[in-house]
C-alpha cells in the first residue's frame, strides 16, 4: 500500500503496528468486516466491538 500522510493525531487506543497509519489501518479493518477504533467514540472503542452494528450504535448515541 501506498504511504499516506495523516493531518490529525490518531485517537485509537490500540497499540498496533498500523497504529497512525489511516490508510493502511481503514484497509485491514475493512478486509475483517469491522472499522478502525478512531471511528468509534472513546466509550465505543473501548468496547473492542468493531462491527457495523456497533458503529450504528455508537453513533446515534452521540
Amino acid at each position: 500500500m501506498s504511504e499516506c500522510s495523516n493531518t490529525k493525531p490518531c485517537t485509537c487506543t490500540y497499540p498496533c503496528s498500523r497504529h497512525g497509519k489511516c490508510c493502511e489501518c481503514v484497509a485491514y479493518h475493512r478486509a475483517q468486516g469491522g472499522f478502525p477504533g478512531c471511528f468509534f467514540s472513546k466509550e465505543g472503542e473501548k468496547a473492542y466491538d468493531r462491527s457495523f452494528e456497533m458503529l450504528l450504535r455508537d453513533r446515534k448515541k452521540a
